[in-house]
């Protein structure tokens, strides 16, 4: 069954016209404060349908916020592209150098945009603004902490093919489920996102 909470003007006015025809109707107790109470109510829910209808796209906005003006997700990984890479300490050629960079493929994540140049954050935790000409879109790891075993299927218990020692690059050829394909130095296999610097534990790369 359903109930209008709000009546049609047609049926308002057959409303009306009945109760001036019945004086016993028009002099019940309550009849009239009935009928207002009908018309505050109806008044609240047209103004909260016409607010509702206004209301920003909240999913949107936040999907938005996440993306930089270059329309990238911030934050992501990238590369250095150059043999040599200027970090400075704001984003233009008049901010002072912080670091140079001489280590071409090193992972670095990007944490904000500005224009041409990208705050990104380095393996140390370094932090500074790049040119993006500086960077590149290629995926490529960091062995960080500890010896990480490298295996033949994205397994715990898989064989294990070689041991990546702490600093080696290698080359991100895919990723899913925790686990990374990585190629360094003419061999390949797999290993656990966690035990890299350059890709996200959940991210999916193929």
């Amino acid at each position: 069954m359903r109930f209008a909470l709000c009546l049609h003007p047609d049926a308002v006015k057959r409303a009306n016209r009945d109760t001036r025809e019945n004086d016993t109707l028009a002099t019940r107790p309550g009849q009239r404060a009935l009928v207002w109470t009908m018309r505050v109510l109806c008044l609240f829910l047209v103004l909260a349908i016409a607010g509702a209808a206004h209301l920003p796209p909240v999913r949107a906005q936040s999907a938005e916020a996440e993306r930089g003006r270059s329309g990238l997700p911030i934050p992501r990984f990238v590369t250095l592209g150059a043999g040599e890479a200027r970090m400075r300490a704001g984003p233009g050629r008049d901010y002072p150098v912080k670091w140079l960079f001489v280590r071409r493929t090193l992972p670095m994540e990007v944490i904000d945009e500005y224009g041409i140049y990208r705050k990104v954050r380095g393996p140390d935790g370094a932090e500074g603004w790049m040119d993006k000409a500086l960077l590149s879109g290629a995926r490529y790891a960091l062995i960080v902490d500890k010896v990480a075993t490298v295996r033949a299927r994205p397994e715990a218990d898989a064989p294990p093919v070689w041991r990546a020692e702490p600093g080696v690059i290698a080359r991100v050829q895919l990723c899913a489920e925790g686990w990374c394909r990585i190629e360094a130095e003419g061999r390949s296999g797999y290993i656990r996102a966690l035990d890299l610097w350059g890709v996200y534990p959940d991210e999916a790369i193929d």
